[in-house]
């Protein structure tokens, strides 16, 4: 894939932060509170309140996938407790429908994680690397802090609204993070995957994760990344795709209509392939 033979002069370019003048005059209208558009060479193509912080849903998922990819082997089985499926039953979350008892491969809890976002998941994981889930908070902000990411704090591994509504961060640090993310070639076939299946075994039953970031099927060239929805986030979604040879970020944050990010997410692909075709 060409992406991965520039992600790594992207993630630089990104967090130098090179500019580009103001955005278009035809650019498309984002009613997202908050938006923020760049590509691999670090141009940046659209921008609305993108240094605001806000609460960022389910894309505190990403850090929390960076993070274990860091600290475990893929092969490394983990066993799901009573306390996992509470935890996402009790908060009302997106699960993966994970059982007690059952066991999976940090590979297959990665994909549980991240295409349907299941809280499920993001508890074992954490409380497998951090161990434990305040130290694996401490580890997700310890990273943050590494890259960078002077505007994002976490207050647990998934997002939910209870600790301070998961923490908060901007719509330019998510899309610096992403870049990183998205240097693992693991983490890229994940979100990159409209649908997982895991065959039944004598320690799980068979599971079909679906991707909850319908822009997988909806546009050419989309490479992910993650959706989230709480109340107080709104309706949020991290995309990546290529556009005439460059890697593009986009982030929406506190969007109000849950279909609308996935077509303004498109629009603003197209906007930034345009702008890339006339430089």
């Amino acid at each position: 894939m060409r992406i991965g033979g520039f992600i790594g002069s992207a993630v630089v370019a990104v967090l130098v932060g090179v500019s580009s003048p103001a955005v278009a005059a035809d650019a498309p209208s984002v009613r997202a509170r908050s938006a923020y558009v760049v590509d691999s060479t670090g141009t940046i193509h659209f921008g609305k309140r993108e240094t605001k912080r806000a609460p960022v849903a389910s894309l505190v998922k990403i850090m929390t996938a960076y993070v274990v990819l860091r600290e475990a082997r893929l092969s490394d089985t983990i066993k799901i407790t009573a306390t996992d499926v509470r935890y996402a039953a009790s908060g009302g979350a997106a699960t993966a429908g994970l059982r007690a008892g059952e066991r999976f491969t940090v590979r297959d809890l990665l994909y549980a994680l991240m295409l349907p976002s299941g809280a499920d998941a993001a508890n074992a994981l954490a409380r497998r690397y951090g161990p434990g889930k305040t130290a694996f908070v401490a580890k997700m902000n310890r990273t943050a802090h590494d890259l960078g990411l002077a505007d994002t704090r976490y207050t647990n591994a998934d997002g939910m609204p209870t600790p301070a509504n998961g923490g908060y961060s901007t719509a330019v640090d998510q899309a610096r993070l992403a870049y990183r993310a998205l240097g693992s070639g693991t983490f890229m076939t994940v979100v990159g995957k409209e649908t997982h299946k895991v065959a039944k075994t004598a320690v799980h039953r068979a599971h079909t994760w679906r991707n909850t970031n319908k822009l997988l099927s909806r546009a050419d060239g989309v490479l992910g990344v993650k959706t989230g929805y709480t109340r107080a986030a709104g309706y949020c979604l991290l995309f990546a795709g290529e556009r005439n040879g460059r890697l593009v970020v986009g982030v929406l944050l506190g969007e109000s209509a849950d279909d609308r990010r996935f077509t303004t997410a498109e629009r603003l692909l197209d906007h930034a392939g345009r702008q890339i075709t006339l430089a």
